[in-house]
């Protein structure tokens, strides 16, 4: 229970979904989380929940700072906020994204605000993100940052046109920024994470948007995976765990595919 023990770890998008998983993993783990969203209630629940739960324990924390991703400011703010509050960053996790507005995506029909709204959070987000984090890791004497992707970032996707291209663009953002951070000696390593269909509230959107209800979506989604079920959002937060971890010291600029084999 102590795999991050001493560790500060900043998660974007904590308030549900994979970043409540992985908030919650890490903090178990014995991370000092500061859990980021721009949805405050639902943040600042989270952080509250996991804070009670570890009440009295030898394991690590959590508390809340709201953020929209999209904002350099708000980049400066939280880094700042967290260095002066927590001595430095240790780990980042990029994870704060979106399916899209609803709209269409297939290439012919989807309008350039639904394009650009897609990249701003997903892809911008990501790229401000590990801008901001590498100047307070090198002081720290290096750090972890783990990209949340998407198997959409590995194929295509006919109807997710601006959701698939925006994360491809954080699996070669994640390479390239891992390149830069090893040849510049910062020690700080940087992979992305490939999750298959996970059932979250962006996920559900997904399939909703697939096949028009999410029963049927699941059905559908789940047949093509080798394993016979969906993900779980712990499965992913295992996966960061590890990549947040000292266990993965060699280990820059992979890809980890976490789908049960749907991709394979």
């Amino acid at each position: 229970m102590d795999r991050l023990s001493g560790k500060v770890a900043v998660i974007t998008g904590g308030g549900s979904g994979l970043g409540e998983a992985m908030s919650r993993r890490f903090a178990d783990e014995g991370a000092v989380v500061i859990l980021t969203d721009r949805n405050a209630a639902a943040g600042e629940a989270v952080a509250a929940d996991i804070a009670a739960t570890l009440a009295g324990s030898n394991s690590g924390s959590a508390r809340f700072i709201e953020q929209d991703v999209r904002s350099a400011e708000d980049w400066a703010r939280v880094m700042d906020d967290v260095v002066k509050q927590n001595g430095g960053v240790d780990i980042l996790v990029n994870n704060a994204g979106v399916f899209g507005t609803g709209g269409s995506q297939n290439i012919e029909d989807m309008t350039l605000d639904e394009w650009r709204f897609v990249q701003e959070i997903n892809l911008e987000g990501v790229f401000l993100g590990c801008q901001a984090a590498i100047k307070p890791m090198k002081v720290r004497g290096g750090g972890s940052i783990v990209n949340i992707s998407s198997i959409a970032g590995l194929r295509g996707t006919k109807d997710l046109t601006a959701y698939g291209a925006s994360k491809g663009g954080v699996r070669q953002l994640t390479k390239s920024v891992a390149l830069h951070c090893g040849r510049s000696g910062y020690h700080i390593r940087c992979n992305s994470i490939h999750p298959g269909m996970v059932p979250t509230p962006l996920g559900n959107d997904v399939l909703v948007h697939g096949w028009g209800d999410l029963e049927t979506g699941v059905a559908n989604r789940t047949k093509a995976v080798p394993l016979g079920e969906l993900g779980t959002p712990d499965d992913v937060a295992w996966a960061a765990l590890f990549l947040a971890s000292d266990e993965s010291r060699h280990v820059t600029g992979s890809e980890l595919v976490v789908d049960g084999g749907a991709t394979a």
